[in-house]
């Protein structure tokens, strides 16, 4: 059994979802993980699924792309291997005015520290730009990367908070 990393594409529409939903499912294939958002009318789809071979996904998802408007990618991985350590759960959320360099100057502090960018999405409305990221960090590190990420805040004019990720984020 096969496990594949399968991207989708394109001008948003009604019906994406199920469409690529039900391809997948005639194939047998059982979608385990996935993200999908709608970014400046654009719809993407990120899935992982377990079944089918990557020449059978790639051949059920090819109407998809008959009209020119959706790019699918099918590829396969490997099974979960070696983790690295489990972090301490925490969620980082930006915002303010948008400017060059937040996602790269928040992200630098987090992985200098070690830690682990697991989700990160944001979003510019109007003015306002909002980052919110789940991250692992090393046990013990919290306090050092909130002191950097409030040194950035301070460069970059924006307003940035870490706290610790409780359940209520599922």
């Amino acid at each position: 059994m096969s496990e594949l990393a399968i991207t989708v594409i394109g001008p948003d529409r009604p019906g994406i979802v199920a469409d690529v939903a039900g391809l997948l499912a005639g194939l047998g294939a059982n979608l385990t993980d996935s993200t999908m958002t709608r970014l400046r009318g654009h719809f993407a789809m990120t899935l992982v699924c377990s079944g089918p071979a990557v020449a059978e996904a790639e051949a059920a998802l090819a109407p998809l792309s008959v009209d020119g408007q959706l790019v699918s990618t099918v590829r396969e991985v490997r099974p979960d291997g070696p983790q690295n350590p489990a972090g301490e759960p925490y969620v980082v959320s930006v915002h303010g005015a948008d400017r060059l360099g937040i996602v790269a100057a928040v992200t630098r502090v987090l992985a200098e520290a070690g830690g682990n960018v697991t989700d990160l999405t944001t979003r510019l409305t109007g003015p306002l730009y909002v980052l919110v990221a789940e991250v692992d960090l090393p046990a013990g590190s919290a306090a050092g990367v909130s002191t950097r990420l409030g040194e950035v805040a301070t460069a970059l004019e924006v307003g940035i908070t870490l706290r610790p990720a409780g359940s209520d984020l599922l």
